[in-house]
């Protein structure tokens, strides 16, 4: 039996709160967008119930600590197709088993989950580490990324926290939404399809004054600090990969 669902978080949890329910044995998951019917295989249609997926979520509280928990939404955040189903068979592990199961590394499903969501966690890290804003001529901090996984909803508090006096809006370029701190709150936000195209890099006349002399004043600082005779390119490269060179003032 094929079990199909939405993609969602929410939609996940509802699928285990149906396997249990309906106990059909052994199935596949997967999404709506994936999903390609035929005729040999039976179809279940999983519907988002808030219910009955938050049912599932307190159950696993229940029976994971809070470190398994964060890697358990650090997993789904990597938007890896075979997470879902990795997921999926470690909740259904974790409630067939006596406590502790989690920590049976022997188990194909609990080291996929523990290796994806040490490598969501090791991209924020880096995000929260190399993200460069720059200051709109309306005295917004902008900055446009594209992570190689969803980490959005895992950077939010550490931004709010560390620029909270600051207006700045941080785009997902990849995944099309973005987070807009006003001082107070921090909220989604979508950009319209047509105004894209100026996310990547503000024109020159978007942003503020001074901040083409800001920028000029760190590549000249960045410039006069290097040791040329000490440079090592390939422990350089080993901190600061350099696909996040793009988002480096001091690189350009």
């Amino acid at each position: 039996m094929i079990y199909v669902f939405d993609g969602s978080l929410e939609g996940l949890l509802c699928a285990v709160f149906e396997w249990f329910e309906r106990k059909p044995g052994q199935i596949t998951l997967t999404t709506e967008k994936l999903y390609q019917p035929d005729a040999f295989n039976i179809s279940f249609q999983v519907e988002n119930d808030a219910k009955k997926a938050d049912r599932v979520w307190k159950a696993l509280q229940k029976k994971l600590g809070k470190g398994w928990l964060r890697r358990f939404y650090c997993c789904y955040l990597s938007e890896q197709p075979e997470a879902l189903t990795h997921l999926f068979e470690f909740s259904c592990t974790i409630f067939q088993n006596p406590p502790g199961a989690e920590n049976n590394y022997g188990n194909a499903h609990v080291l996929a989950v523990t290796q994806l969501a040490k490598k969501v966690e090791r991209e924020k890290h880096r995000m929260e580490a190399f993200i460069r804003f720059q200051q709109t001529a309306d005295g917004y901090y902008y900055c446009g990324i594209d992570p190689d996984f969803n980490v959005l909803p895992l950077i939010m508090g550490h931004f709010k926290a560390r620029y909270a006096d600051q207006q700045w809006i941080i785009y997902d370029l990849k995944r099309n939404y973005g987070l807009h701190y006003d001082l107070q709150d921090v909220t989604e936000i979508h950009i319209p399809p047509e105004d894209r195209h100026r996310l990547k890099k503000p024109a020159d006349n978007l942003l503020s004054e001074p901040e083409a002399m800001y920028g000029e004043l760190w590549r000249t600082y960045f410039k006069s600090t290097n040791i040329v005779a000490r440079k090592n390119t390939k422990l350089h490269v080993q901190h600061v990969p350099k696909r996040y060179w793009k988002y480096l003032t001091e690189k350009h």
